[in-house]
């Protein structure tokens, strides 16, 4: 499914993921691609861009569309009784427990980003990194009143672990990032942890692995190379990646399903503060701090911070267009919400 992907120009990968999808094949509606499909793919593909930038969290997305405990409580569906039902071949019943199509289809959308937009993001942060970091600093302040909205009750304890999660959010901003290392023992620890963050909402994964100091080697490279069809070069990263992220998503679902369920209020105040404090390391106007290295005989350039946190010179020209790009970032959440509202109200009057 993946390799069908690789090397695919951007029309043809959202081609094939939709392909897959429609074939994709539930008790309820055999081979029927529906809305719910296409909004979940949409919905992975915003995760899939999210993850991406460094600072921004698919975790997020998740949870502002709506999909965050639906996944959760999915991914945590993968345990024995699931590898018993696949040795029988029990494919149908495999697939309703561990909620299927809609992990198809969140993942298509996933996948379709990074095939699509890996490149893209890699040349916007290079070259307009500003411009780039404005979009996401929109769409992430915009979701705050969203997720804030979901606590039932601020109590003292809720209000203490928003304050925790803000303060260690912030706090990331600060840090010196390691320096590139291709061990692979090192990778899987990579994936383990990046993963753990993609989807915890307000933590991302991408700027954790700008601090473990491997993001451009695997976001950007392995990721670009992969997708272009050059798999000697990116499946040695990976593979170990790949295989540390699956322990962390399966280890850290089954803790988060039972978060939700015993401390719903705590769990999304810290959220909460996770997702306020990182717009400390989104914040378009500031300095990056970079340092350059000797790795295998070629000199390289690696991000260890920032500073001189500002607000918009508008006597530049180019800061009216990073201005519009926060708004738009707005509005794109503010819609999203409209709809959410929407489409409730329209089922009740049917």
């Amino acid at each position: 499914m993946v390799a069908s992907l690789a090397g695919s120009t951007r029309r043809e990968c959202v081609t094939e993921a939709l392909r897959i999808v429609r074939t994709s094949n539930c008790a309820e509606h055999p081979a029927v691609l529906n809305k719910e499909d296409l909004t979940t793919f949409f919905k992975g593909f915003a995760m899939g861009a999210a993850n991406v930038v460094p600072g921004v969290s698919g975790g997020t997305i998740a949870f502002i569309t709506g999909i965050y405990e639906r996944l959760i409580e999915a991914l945590k569906s993968f345990d024995l009784e699931a590898v018993k039902l696949g040795c029988s071949f029990k494919i149908s019943e495999l697939w309703a427990k561990i909620d299927g199509r809609f992990l198809l289809s969140l993942g298509l959308g996933v996948i379709t980003a990074f095939a699509t937009l890996a490149r893209t993001l890699k040349y916007g942060l290079e070259h307009h990194p500003t411009l780039v970091l404005s979009l996401f600093f929109g769409l992430i302040a915009a979701s705050i009143p969203s997720v804030g909205k979901m606590i039932r009750h601020w109590s003292p304890g809720v209000v203490a672990v928003f304050l925790v999660g803000l303060a260690i959010a912030v706090s990331m901003a600060f840090m010196t990032p390691a320096n590139e290392n291709t061990n692979p023992i090192y990778l899987g620890t990579c994936g383990v942890v990046a993963l753990c963050s993609m989807i915890i909402p307000g933590v991302s994964g991408s700027f954790v692995l700008l601090l473990l100091g491997n993001y451009k080697l695997i976001m950007l490279d392995a990721l670009s190379a992969f997708f272009s069809g050059n798999l000697a070069a990116s499946l040695p990263i990976l593979i170990p990646v790949g295989i540390g992220a699956v322990v962390g998503l399966l280890g850290l679902s089954r803790f988060l399903s039972w978060l939700f369920r015993t401390h719903h209020d705590k769990a999304v105040g810290a959220i909460t503060g996770f997702v306020a404090g990182s717009l400390m390391i989104i914040w378009p106007w500031k300095t990056e701090l970079t340092q350059e290295f000797l790795k295998d005989g070629e000199t390289k350039t690696k991000t260890i911070g920032y500073e001189n946190w500002r607000l918009p010179d508008f006597s530049q020209s180019g800061v009216w267009f990073e201005v519009v790009a926060v708004l738009v970032g707005i509005g794109l959440i503010v819609a999203v919400e409209f709809f959410a509202k929407k489409k409730p109200e329209t089922e009740e009057e049917k």
